[in-house]
């Protein structure tokens, strides 16, 4: 077996609302419109011999396939046990109707090797579907606003394939307190996991702790601001987090790089940071600044006021017609925008 490059003993965790421990970090597989599917297979690759165990996967990434390669030929050879991975897919929006939650899931368990994951998500809280690889102007006209209804249809398959034993947990990710509060009041098995955008200058500081208030773990995407996220979610006025002076300080003190202290004050909310890279130094560097020296409260307090309110993913290719801004998908104003 191979030995990894750190060890795994030491990588922070997170126990969920279940009791069970997973790592407190993982990697995200979006390669942000910039990646070919085999470099993040490749970085796949290196994050398992690294030491990392969970995977952020989704079908609308393209790459599941390439991954689950990685994931066969790991197992087979002994790399890694099954019991130590913690694998995440999710529904995508153009699989919202009757049946279809079953159908996505086969495929992506099919195209993972795998028999089950174990978390699978709604990756957006409506069907309002866009081409991947879309630009920021892309509409589709068949968009709708969000209905609790609707999502409860959904949510009910989403509660069968986990009865089935295809997902031990279910999850989902993008939503807002207005959203949840319409939704959780009507779920048998309620959401072990929230997937949000969570960053030093975009904390969602109340999502998070509705969430943790009701034993939901929170993930964050765009840990470290996202700085190669696609060209339709860059905006005029956009916060680079690894700029803000209140990290860049921590980390010249600490002589560390400005994503890292992100990533350690993402883990010492705690929540589970999703960062991506296909270069290994990256990749080893994040696990390697996770598995020790903290920060310390006053340095977690002074991140708290780098909160800049921030969002990078806005979501715009989401919106529906009528819809007067991406500020609609988001409930600014404490009720559902219809």
């Amino acid at each position: 077996m191979k030995e990894a490059c750190i060890d795994t003993s030491n990588i922070p965790r997170l126990v969920l609302g279940s009791g069970q421990s997973i790592p407190a970090i993982g990697m995200g597989t979006f390669g942000s419109d910039k990646y070919g599917a085999a470099e993040v297979q490749a970085a796949v690759a290196g994050g398992i011999r690294t030491g990392y165990r969970l995977f952020d996967c989704a079908p609308v990434y393209g790459n599941e396939d390439r991954i689950g390669a990685v994931f066969e030929e790991a197992l087979a050879s002994g790399e890694v046990k099954r019991e130590e991975l913690f694998i995440i897919s999710k529904v995508w929006n153009d699989m919202h109707g009757r049946g279809d939650v079953l159908v996505s899931l086969a495929k992506s368990l099919r195209d993972l090797k795998l028999d089950y994951v174990d978390c699978y998500f709604v990756h957006w809280p409506f069907p309002n579907y866009h081409a991947p690889g879309c630009d920021g102007n892309a509409r589709n006209p068949n968009s709708v606003p969000f209905s609790a209804d609707k999502f409860m249809d959904l949510w009910t398959q989403m509660e069968r394939i986990a009865g089935m034993g295809l997902a031990t947990y279910i999850g989902m990710c993008n939503m807002t307190i207005p959203k949840l509060e319409a939704v959780l009041p009507r779920c048998t098995i309620k959401p072990a996991m929230l997937e949000m955008e969570q960053h030093p200058s975009f904390q969602q500081q109340e999502l998070f702790e509705y969430c943790k208030s009701r034993g939901i773990a929170v993930i964050g995407y765009c840990p470290i601001g996202s700085p190669n996220r696609p060209e339709r979610d860059r905006a005029c006025g956009d916060v680079a987090d690894t700029e803000l002076p209140e990290i860049t300080a921590i980390a010249r003190a600490r002589g560390i790089h400005p994503a890292l202290v992100c990533l350690k004050w993402a883990i010492q909310r705690p929540s589970i940071p999703i960062p991506f890279s296909v270069h290994e130094k990256n990749y080893l560097s994040n696990l390697t600044a996770v598995s020790g020296d903290p920060l310390s409260s006053a340095e977690m307090e002074a991140i708290r006021g780098a909160e800049r309110n921030c969002r990078l993913v806005k979501g715009q290719v989401f919106l529906w017609p009528g819809a007067r801004g991406w500020e609609d998908l988001w409930d600014l104003d404490g009720t559902i925008t219809r």
